[in-house]
């Protein structure tokens, strides 16, 4: 079977610099291993998305030669196979509902000597695994096995390690808003688009231990990461739609590719963009294809 990747962007706004660098990555990686790149949509938090955001980001991807090689898909119409997901995990005993609200867990945190820090998220302290005690459930979360000290290998960032219990406790599977949590949803989904490559912005590397585990408690195949330097604004933060990234000026798609690739470490290209990302595929195969 062909290498199979991916670029996921969340339509909260259009494509920005940071997200360019995210897309010709995975585009170039899939290439360069003969393989399939695919665009989802992944727009399960709703209120967080805008209307024509989807359709203007993949017009921005087209401008830039980066079209997918299947039909676009929508996570905002994958309900039902996640609700089929967590209907395995409840069987199993991998997940449980869970009453608990914010304050409820930070109050729990506190009374066992554990605050959260500031900035820092909290780690569930796993009041409802027991039960609900006749509360009424709000959420669904992951229950962790035993043994949840995740080992991988990124592609990029070499040997890795966190212990989910102690770095987050179970995670939420399903929100309290009735919203499928990110974690569940991009598992099931490259599971089910058979993706063998995930490539992505090194802000989503910390979600990777989550996403193993799922994947483990779900009987899924794993599937290889790397994880790509971010582009930072100008106060050293990673450049997002949250904090006001400028649209991708696309006057001149070359140019922002060009910018693109010199984050990812690529040489400068001349010619076109069709000339540009051929160039870069193949230093991409040298750089990255040989070991992985």
């Amino acid at each position: 079977m062909k290498p199979r990747g991916r670029f996921a962007p969340s339509p909260t706004g259009p494509l920005h610099a940071g997200s360019l660098v995210a897309a010709l990555a995975s585009w170039l990686d899939a290439r360069a291993r003969g393989g399939v790149w695919l665009v989802r949509i992944e727009d399960v938090d709703t209120p967080r998305c805008v209307p024509g955001a989807d359709g203007f980001i993949l017009q921005q991807l087209a401008a830039c030669g980066l079209t997918p090689d299947e039909p676009v898909s929508w996570q905002s119409q994958r309900g039902h196979r996640y609700q089929a997901a967590l209907e395995r995990l409840l069987s199993t005993g991998s997940a449980y509902p869970c009453a608990c609200s914010r304050s409820d867990i930070e109050a729990a945190l506190a009374a066992a000597g554990r605050p959260r820090e500031r900035h820092q998220a909290a780690v569930y302290p796993g009041t409802c695994r027991p039960g609900l005690q006749g509360r009424q459930a709000r959420a669904w979360r992951l229950r962790l096995p035993d043994a949840a000290t995740v080992h991988w290998l990124d592609a990029r960032l070499g040997p890795q390690q966190q212990d989910v219990a102690a770095d987050v406790g179970d995670f939420v599977l399903r929100r309290a808003d009735g919203l499928w949590a990110y974690q569940l949803a991009v598992v099931v989904d490259d599971a089910e688009q058979g993706i063998s490559h995930v490539v992505r912005g090194a802000d989503l590397a910390d979600n990777t231990p989550r996403q193993i585990l799922l994947q483990r408690a779900l009987d899924l195949p794993p599937v290889g990461y790397h994880h790509v330097p971010l582009v930072l604004g100008p106060n050293g933060e990673k450049l997002s739609k949250q904090n006001g990234a400028a649209a991708l000026d696309l006057s001149d798609p070359l140019a922002a590719l060009q910018s693109a690739a010199s984050v990812l470490g690529l040489p400068p290209a001349g010619g076109g963009v069709a000339e540009a990302l051929a160039l870069w595929t193949r230093a991409w195969q040298a750089a990255w294809c040989a070991a992985t």
